[in-house]
């Protein structure tokens, strides 16, 4: 697959290039600091990462493979509704719980706006998690290798390379100059469709030791001597990383070097890229990746000198990265449906006139375990709590919709979303919008895929004053129907 467009010319190795990359001059890290809106690193209970995860929920789970992962991440939401991914590492990762917490403060102690910052870490009994920052719209691997709207433009390519390189230069600048098992899924996408690098690898699995999952083909030669991690070991991995972007395949180093020393770039080059990238561009992409992938750790460059070799080739620099990307961005989007519609303008009446017609269509799927005693002994009475709510609710008297609804929760031998919906929305007629809020989050909690849930907590925020929150949880109700949409629309 070659890229007819840029045929690279022939890279020279030349002395005059070593030293430009190995002695760069200092380039500020624009944005180093100006990180706003980002908490300082706590410690969270498990009970509290519980309620933010629905319980574990498998359907919160955006790590890849899933359950099978050793250890598995999953997006969450706190209390004051900041999304949140949590790390859950396997019980026996982390027996010293007191080298754990140290690694996770120190950590947590980096703020940037190139890294999903560490938010905090938990540590009860054997469990270990990690709190960071949520990004929103998948990781590298996904946008390089398995797109499906668009490949990655050149333009964004270069922007990903030379935010990575800023990310490793602030961490090195703070200490943290070891990142272990550095690959396309440690690339994470944030709400403007920014690259920022997952504060996950900086920390290590204490018992095994390992740092890298991926296969030795892309493991640096040193490691597989002595077993450590350096951080010339680091910037081999950023070599790959560079190798990934310019060929859109995870192509081990060894060939591509090989296909370099043969002057076979076309062969290199991803073909989607054709007639975006000049000769002189490409041909400096290519002898920076090989500098990484030096056999010989001293002879790699530092961060540095990454980022001054990566910002002169700096392309569309006044375009944003969601644009580029071709994400839809969070201040252009629209609820899909009749519902988010209603409860993006706060129309009570529409929603209520909505929830009518859907009735309990949404609670399928929802398990209740009963007894054969819950059943004959609370069974009619919880019905009945239930049937009388739900002919106040259609008369609109909501006042005796409430009442009749926590009666049937009070109960608690059933589950439903729907009525913690149905109650949120009451609340709401009778201006009580922050327990129109805690009923729209409890409906999330048992069904956490649920649109209308996040849309609820969207109309409650609204009313409380909380238009930002109000638009996220908007923007996540129409992103979580847009997929029950494609589901539906598969079967």
């Amino acid at each position: 697959m070659g890229c007819q467009g840029s045929k690279l010319m022939p890279c020279c190795w030349d002395s005059q290039f070593k030293a430009a990359v190995l002695e760069a001059p200092d380039i500020e890290n624009e944005e180093n600091n100006d990180v706003d809106n980002v908490p300082a690193f706590r410690e969270f209970t498990l009970e509290q990462l519980k309620n933010a995860t629905s319980g574990f929920a498998v359907e919160n789970i955006v790590s890849e493979h899933g359950e099978k992962a050793p250890n598995v991440v999953y997006r969450g939401k706190l209390e004051n509704h900041r999304r949140i991914a949590v790390k859950r590492f396997n019980r026996m990762a982390w027996p010293d719980s007191r080298q754990f917490l140290e690694e996770a403060r120190s950590v947590g102690q980096l703020r940037n706006n190139r890294l999903a910052n560490l938010l905090g870490c938990c540590c009860e009994g054997d469990e270990r998690l990690l709190v960071a920052e949520y990004m929103p719209n998948e990781t590298l691997a996904k946008h390089l290798f398995h797109w499906e709207t668009q490949p990655m433009k050149w333009a964004m390519r270069l922007r990903v390379v030379l935010y990575l390189a800023q990310a490793l230069e602030y961490c090195t600048n703070k200490g943290r100059a070891l990142y272990h098992d550095l690959n396309a899924y440690r690339v994470l996408f944030d709400e403007d469709g920014n690259p920022r690098l997952s504060t996950f690898g900086l920390m290590k699995n204490s018992r095994d030791g390992k740092s890298y999952s991926t296969n030795l083909a892309f493991t640096p030669p040193e490691y597989l001597r002595t077993g450590r991690v350096t951080p010339e070991s680091v910037i081999y991995s950023f070599g790959t990383l560079l190798l990934d972007l310019l060929s859109g395949k995870h192509i081990p180093p060894s060939h591509a070097l090989d296909l370099i020393r043969d002057r076979n770039l076309q062969m290199l080059t991803d073909s989607c890229l054709e007639g975006q990238f000049s000769d002189n561009d490409g041909t400096e992409l290519v002898r920076l990746a090989s500098r990484c992938l030096q056999y010989e750790p001293r002879e790699r460059p530092n961060p540095k000198s990454l980022v001054a070799a990566l910002t002169p080739l700096q392309k569309e620099t006044e375009v944003p990265s969601h644009v580029l990307m071709g994400i839809p961005h969070s201040a252009s989007f629209t609820p899909l449906s009749p519902v988010g519609q209603a409860c993006s303008r706060g129309d009570l009446t529409a929603i209520h006139e909505i929830f009518e017609n859907l009735g309990y269509k949404d609670d399928e799927g929802v398990v209740n375990e009963l007894s054969f005693q819950m059943w004959t002994d609370q069974m009619q009475e919880t019905l009945n709590s239930k049937k009388k709510g739900d002919a106040a609710f259609r008369q609109k008297d909501f006042k005796e919709a409430i009442e009749c609804y926590t009666q049937f929760i009070d109960v608690g031998t059933m589950v439903s979303p729907t009525i913690f919906a149905r109650r949120s929305l009451c609340y709401l007629i009778n201006d009580m919008p922050q327990e129109a809020l805690n009923d729209a989050m409890q409906a999330q909690v048992i069904s956490p895929v649920w649109h209308i849930a996040s849309y609820l907590q969207a109309t409650a925020l609204a009313a409380l004053g909380m238009e930002n929150e109000s638009q996220t949880a908007l923007k996540e109700g129409a992103t979580l129907e847009s997929k029950r949409s494609s589901v539906t629309g598969k079967k």
